[in-house]
Formats: structure tokens, sequence, C-alpha cells
């Protein structure tokens, strides 16, 4: 089944934002109203260069020359740039809903009180550490390698680090796409793709190394020593190394039959034996299952050698480095920093973190989506612009049923192969008509990376909870 997204809140967003005046600067204030200007702008036009001989130059020449990178974007076109002015807008939801009172709604409560918590610093630099200490100690306590499995399947519950070591998901079966199943992925990394680690050249060794001194500085930041440190970076270097030769490159993934690999739930614990699939599986937890798709068998091979290859202390350091890893962002300055200077500055050439609204906006657009996106409707996209368009598509789907009908190349049984696959189109307007429910979702003013954990533990269940089921057309499923 194929499915239409007819407009979308962000898209909407766009529609009607269009482009703004590319002279005019933003005096970082949340904004209360869209912002309209005409999508086209003749000053955009370079009418300097011949068309004929350079048309991108003509055509997009003067935009370029007016809208500069800015220092907190790794790149720059009208899409950003509207996607940046939309989030602006989101802003000044938020900004509003974080007012507590009493005439808040449920879900105003909730992205407010998530955006408040996000926005507050102070309290955010004064608890430091102290919100990894409970998932510290836990890895301190693993006595055997055993142990793992119930760790990583409390990592994955709660959304912490949802491919520490490897990933479990659910998805449309290859076979049948009507119906979901769970899906086991090669997962593990730091680095953002697996040739980080097997390339020669210059640049790819300076990759590395680098890598390694920033999971050392990561490490020291949670308490290690620096002779620490060390040393359980390079254990970590050596177990993502080892996976990372066991995994699929990017072109190897384009294959979807080199990813398709059903096997029997006994089959993957026979496959990594070394891991107690029992107890990932009871923690997560999946809905049982008889069949699942697991992408890459090698990796999966390559991940039980290490099981049974590297000793204990390899692997403690392993998971305190994807925990302090995958929490950075929710931490003090200290850790958003150094890991803003490597993954960003470094490797994207992003030149300065962007202000602390945005990525509160972006977290809690991320994980409070709907919440967000019902209150960014009530202000943008009513029931009757909503009806409108939809009244808009299905004349458009009358008409091009008419036009299969009268076309008078095509057998009669391929016309009707047509319209089915016409009417097969599911159009989704605007905004879901059952959106989802955060009622369950804990969400308070002070407590930032609970709040966190909390949204995405729900959005795991919400995932988890598919597989064995059809693939639902909705998006409020």
């Amino acid at each position: 089944m194929r499915i239409s997204w007819i407009v979308t809140a962000s898209a909407y967003a766009i529609l009607i934002t269009t482009q703004l005046n590319a002279q005019q600067k933003s005096d970082e204030k949340p904004l209360t109203a869209l912002p309209y200007t005409p999508s086209l702008d003749a000053r955009f036009v370079d009418k300097t260069a011949d068309p004929c001989t350079d048309f991108y130059r003509y055509a997009c020449g003067n935009w370029n020359k007016l809208n500069p990178i800015p220092p907190d974007q790794a790149r720059w076109n009208v899409y950003t740039k509207l996607a940046d002015e939309n989030q602006r807008f989101l802003w000044g939801i938020l900004e509003q809903a974080a007012r507590a009172n009493a005439s808040r709604s449920p879900n105003e409560q909730k992205i407010g009180d998530f955006f408040h918590s996000c926005m507050d610093e102070a309290a955010i630099e004064q608890a430091g550490i102290q919100p990894l200490q409970p998932m510290l100690e836990k890895i301190a306590k693993l006595k055997s390698i055993n142990d793992l499995g119930a760790y990583i399947g409390e990592q994955h519950k709660n959304g912490v680090d949802r491919g520490v070591l490897f990933g479990f998901e659910s998805s449309q079966d290859f076979d049948n796409s009507s119906q979901v199943i769970a899906f086991a992925e090669a997962g593990g990394l730091g680095l953002p793709d697996r040739d980080c680690y097997t390339k020669t050249d210059p640049k790819s060794q300076e990759i590395r190394q680098r890598y390694s001194q920033h999971v050392q500085r990561m490490l020291e930041l949670i308490g290690e020593s620096a002779t620490d440190a060390q040393t359980d970076a390079q254990s970590v270097m050596a177990i993502e190394t080892a996976l990372a030769k066991a995994s699929l490159t990017r072109v190897e993934k384009r294959n979807p039959y080199n990813l398709k690999h059903k096997i029997s739930r006994d089959d993957l614990l026979h496959m990594v034996p070394a891991f107690n699939w029992d107890a990932y599986l009871d923690v997560i937890p999946a809905p049982q299952f008889e069949q699942l798709n697991v992408e890459e068998p090698k990796f999966f091979d390559e991940l039980n050698n290490e099981l049974r290859n590297q000793a204990l202390p390899a692997w403690k350091a392993y998971l305190r480095w994807h925990l302090v890893h995958s929490e950075a962002p929710y931490l003090s300055s200290k850790f958003v920093e150094e890991s803003f200077d490597y993954y960003s500055r470094y490797l994207q050439g992003v030149q300065q973190m962007p202000p602390r609204w945005k990525t509160c906006t972006r977290l809690v657009d991320q994980d409070l989506g709907e919440a967000l996106g019902q209150n960014f409707v009530a202000k943008t996209f009513s029931p009757q612009t909503k009806q409108d368009a939809l009244k808009m598509t299905q004349e458009i789907e009358a008409e091009m049923g008419r036009d299969i009908k009268d076309l008078t190349w095509m057998s009669e049984p391929t016309k009707q192969r047509a319209l089915e696959k016409l009417h097969a189109v599911v159009n989704k307007i605007g905004y879901p008509d059952k959106w989802r429910d955060y009622s369950s979702v804990q969400i308070t003013p002070d407590d930032f990376l609970g709040n966190v954990s909390r949204a995405s533990a729900f959005e795991e269940r919400r995932q988890l909870a598919k597989i064995g089921k059809p693939v639902v057309a909705a998006s409020g499923a």
C-alpha cells in the first residue's frame, strides 16, 4: 500500500511560510505568527549570468550571496532556512506552553514542562553527572558477560541508546509489506559510518585518532583517571572496529536482498549464544514472535566472537562510553560542548553550537512530536482547511480515474489494475484523525533527563508493540 501525505504540519508551514526576505536579520525572538512572503523573489536571480550557459547561477546566484551558511548549520538552502523559521514559530508555542497556569491543556503541560526543563540550564549544570549515576552503578555491578542481556535490554527499553551493541525494532516484513515483524540490526558503533573504521587514507586515520581522544575525554568527564580512560578508549576502539569490519557497507545495504534473512526466535538464540537473549527479550519487553529478520548475520556472528573474546572490563568500558555518548546532549555544558566539538565542529564543520532554544524545540518535537503538532495545527490549520484540502484531493482523484477510463491505448484489465492502485493511496491531510495519546508519559518541569528517558521509553514501547500486527496506515497508531 502506498501512502500519500498531501499536507503535513511541517510541510504546511513551509507552504505558507515560503521564503522570508534574505536580507531580513534574525532577532532571536520566538514568532507568534507564521510569516508570509512570496515563494519566488526576483532579487534572487543573478541576471549577470547567462541561463543558457549556467542556469544554476542564474536561478540561485543571488540567493547564495545573500544567504551565507549560518555558523550553527552544516548546510543551508531554502528548505533548511524554512525549517529554521518554522522552528522559531514552534519556539513561540513552547514559550507560551511553558508558562504554568490552570488553563493549559494536558498536551500543553507536557510540551511546556519538557521545554522548561530543557531550558533550565542552571538546574542541569547543578545536577552535573548525577543523572547518570544509577546507570553507571549498574554497569559497575555487572558480574559476567551473561549479565549484558538484561542491561542492554533496559537501555533499549528506555530508548537511552537504541543502537548500543545492536538494534532491535519493528518493521515491515520484506515478504509481506502488510505485516510488521521484529528486526535485529547491526549497530554498536560511535562513528557515523563503518568505513570510518576501515579506510586507511590519512583523513580516516585522523578521524579515528581524534575519536579515540574524544572517547578518552568523555570517560574522564565521568570520573575516570586519564590513564584508565586512555586504556578504556583503546578497548572501545577494538570492539567497535571488529563490529564495523563485520558490518555491510552503505553500497551493500542498497541491495534489499542483502538485508533479508528471516529466521526463527530459536535460531536467533543459537546465532549469538554468548548473549542472553531470554533476559534481553524479557526486559525490553518484546511481544511473542516466531520469526524475525536479522539484517546482517555476519555482524551477529562477530558480535558473538567479541562477547566470547573480550574481557568483562573491556565491555564495561564500552558500555560506559555509549552511555555518556548517548546522554551527553542532556547533561551539563562540559558534556554538551565536548560532544559538539567532535561530532559537529570537527566532523561536520559546524562553527558554533545552536542557541539553547533551538536544541530544546528540536527535542520536544522529537520526543513529543504529535503533542506539539496538535498545538501547531490548532493555530495554523483549521478543520475547514483540512476539509477543503480533502475535497480538492478527492476531486483530483476522481479526475485521474476518469482519465484512466478514457485511455484508448490501455486494455480493460490494465485499467482496472490502474484504478486499484489509484484507490489504494491513503490520503493523509494535515494531521491524523486520531492523535497519539501521551497521557501515560510523565513530564515534569524539573527533570530534563528523566523527561527524555520517559518519552523515549514510551516511543520504544509503541514501536515494539507493532510486532506481529498488520501495518496500520493511520499515523496516530
